[in-house]
């Protein structure tokens, strides 16, 4: 405790008188208790509960004691911002249970129960761990001890547990009991954001108490003097949920043998005035708990806290969640309800992917429901685990990081990628977006890594930005993008061709073609019947040179033989061009409509009816770019397509080539028949 507070501070509402007993000290508490005055609801938003003033009062440093520096209460609020998110807060409390398993743990249950004073929602967390003894408790209230030095913990800063519990609510309350040896105790601590501000302290005081169990009593523990102590216990007794020594006892039947329960009151509001944490989805606000105060009767001494049986057996963040949007595409349905989305409000998602390695003997109880564990790389579809030797520098030793990549179960048709960072088994960053591109490129690719080669910011939520994290993040990138590209075909997607990129620019500015499609195609408008099509493709590609003299009047004689064979030859290879050219114009000069009508038919086979339309009008451009790289692919088959016509069109060509050398040889042998008839002659 930081210092003693003046008696005025502290309101008289117990009645403390001491009795010596054979047992030792034994310090009885009277059941006179006066209620203190609700909390303002003005004060009960996280993001506004430091503003209040500050009151100086500078104390007189005792004889023989040396000037230090206080933490004023402020600080308490000012580091839990740091917890941008109430989820990480919440996980950080789960480390704190899971770093016992190494004493035996073997739960820790997360709940919602009731303060007895207001019925207002409090939060429960409660391990069956080693506990805490005296000493670890005062390191557990103090700021920046922690005595957790192994590779194998999470916690290491000492930080946060305060910085956890402040950002959840304004007030926590500590039980715990440890057995070590043959010495059995129990420590009771109260770190009350709400008691510092309304008595004005402008240092933090953190009232503790300690019992030691002898012959089956709890007997106090005195430090300094039975005051002090009796000070400590009026403070609890004041501002906890618990106005009896009874009741405040009773809390130590719950954990047993050992262990620690934690207790979360007075829980921070949104800017709406609704609770920030979503129990029952139920919009319940301070003042409709203040209104059940006063028309219920309290609480039996039994049953201080009275647990609600949850039809929901999760807890959610309200302001993130969003329910009964009707107007939702089927698109946006499916990637909302991907775990990647559903984290971002449902605590038993994200405490489902919160820890890489299984546990074998211990359990995470969301509100009498275990939660069930997920690792993401189990899950994967084609994976495949890729080697990463981090650069740490001169002198560091060389370590290795197996990378699991794969696709989603869900892909194509999710937007999520990424990869799931952990360190020390712990999830620092879910579904890190390591490509900010705007394309579909690489997604539902999913990878997860173990980096514990970088060291976590404070909250646990992202990386300190190093050079060991942008290399990392850049073999990341590169590593989805060359499983994307090598293993798109897989989910029944096509790999496009190495100019893909270029192929709208090359649709809007297509280069002609070559022979005779390149000649209909700068002499023939698409609008232009088929008839003069066929009339301007004979004028504008190159004959043979004509056939003179005796073959040129052989060519007329003989028109009743053969002319109308010849014609019918040319007149079926001039249609099987016309239509080639037809289809291939329509791929190159009409891009928009052929666009269009891919677009239709890929958002039809989702079960949308769209038409042309309805996609040029409604499409939006965010939309659009969703459905480029389908769209791409489809363009590309048509290419694909184009170039099969082309190469039928020089077949053709070459067919007519040959028909024209078939009949200049004819000719030929006309003239040299006719020249020898006429010698005969």
């Amino acid at each position: 405790m930081s210092k003693k507070p003046n008696n005025s501070d502290v309101a008289n509402v117990v009645d403390i008188d001491s009795s010596e007993e054979e047992e030792g000290t034994v310090v009885a508490v009277t059941d006179t208790w006066s209620a203190p005055a609700p909390i303002s609801i003005e004060s009960r938003c996280f993001w506004k509960g430091g503003a209040y003033e500050v009151v100086s009062n500078p104390q007189p440093v005792a004889k023989g004691q040396l000037e230090h520096a206080r933490v004023h209460p402020k600080f308490l609020h000012s580091n839990a911002t740091s917890h941008k998110w109430a989820f990480g807060a919440i996980a950080e409390l789960l480390d704190n249970a899971v770093d016992e398993i190494c004493s035996g743990a073997t739960f820790v249950k997360v709940d919602k129960i009731y303060n007895a004073r207001d019925h207002s929602p409090a939060l429960l967390f409660q391990d069956d761990g080693g506990g805490m003894d005296p000493e670890c408790m005062r390191q557990c209230m103090s700021l920046g001890y922690s005595t957790k030095k192994s590779n194998t913990t999470i916690g290491q800063y000492g930080n946060g547990f305060k910085t956890s519990t402040m950002r959840l609510g304004a007030d926590v309350i500590v039980f715990s009991r440890k057995i070590s040896g043959s010495r059995v105790t129990q420590s009771i601590g109260l770190l009350s954001y709400t008691f510092l501000r309304r008595t004005g302290q402008d240092d933090i005081i953190v009232p503790m108490v300690d019992f030691e169990i002898i012959d089956g009593r709890a007997q106090p523990i005195i430090y300094s003097s039975q005051d002090d102590w009796i000070d400590n216990f009026k403070i609890i007794l004041e501002w906890s949920p618990f106005s009896l020594k009874e009741e405040l006892m009773q809390q130590f039947e719950d954990i047993a043998h050992h262990g620690t329960k934690v207790i979360i009151y007075n829980l921070w509001l949104n800017d709406d005035g609704i609770f920030e944490l979503d129990f029952d989805d139920d919009d319940e606000t301070v003042g409709c708990f203040l209104h059940r105060r006063r028309r219920l009767s309290p609480l039996p001494s039994t049953n201080i806290f009275a647990k609600k049986s949850p039809e929901n057996q999760d807890i959610r963040l309200r302001d993130e969640a969003k329910f009964g949007n009707n107007s939702k595409t089927k698109k946006e349905a499916r990637n909302e309800s991907h775990i990647s989305y559903r984290i971002r409000y449902s605590l038993r998602e994200y405490a489902s992917i919160l820890y890489h390695r299984k546990f074998e003997n211990f359990l995470i109880i969301l509100r009498g429901k275990p939660v069930q564990q997920r690792n993401i790389a189990d899950e994967l579809q084609f994976s495949k685990v890729i080697p990463y030797r981090p650069n740490l520098g001169i002198g560091a030793k060389e370590v290795s990081v197996e990378i699991r990549i794969g696709f989603l179960k869900e892909a194509p048709f999710i937007k999520a990628n990424g990869f799931n960072v952990y360190h020390k088994n712990r999830l620092i960053v879910p579904f890190w977006r390591v490509l900010h591109e705007g394309s579909s490129r690489g997604n539902g690719v999913m990878g997860v890594l173990e980096a514990n080669f970088i060291e976590p910011a404070h909250d646990k939520q992202d990386f300190e930005r190093t050079p060991l994290l942008i290399r990392l993040e850049t073999r990341l990138k590169q590593m989805i993008l060359d499983y994307w590209k090598s293993h798109i075909h897989l989910i029944g997607l096509q790999q496009p061709s190495a100019d893909i990129h270029n192929l709208q620019k090359e649709l809007s500015n297509t280069q002609p073609v070559i022979g005779l499609a390149g000649n209909s195609h700068k002499s023939l408008p698409v609008d232009e019947p088929l008839d003069s099509q066929a009339t301007n493709f004979q004028k504008a590609s190159p004959m043979v040179q004509p056939v003179t003299g005796l073959a040129a009047v052989s060519r007329v004689d003989t028109s009743a033989h053969n002319t109308s064979s010849q014609s019918i030859f040319f007149q079926q290879i001039e249609e099987s061009r016309t239509q080639a050219g037809s289809t291939v114009l329509a791929c190159v000069q009409d891009p928009v409509q052929q666009s269009l009508t891919v677009a239709a038919e890929f958002r039809e086979g989702f079960g949308e009816k769209v038409t042309n339309t309805d996609v040029s009008s409604t499409l939006s451009a965010e939309k659009l770019g969703e459905e480029n790289l389908q769209l791409l692919l489809r363009c590309e088959e048509h290419r694909r397509k184009q170039k099969v016509l082309k190469q039928t069109i020089a077949n053709l060509e070459s067919q007519i080539a040959e028909a024209r050398n078939k009949c200049s040889l004819l000719g030929k042998q006309l003239e040299i028949q006719r020249k020898q008839k006429t010698v005969q002659d």
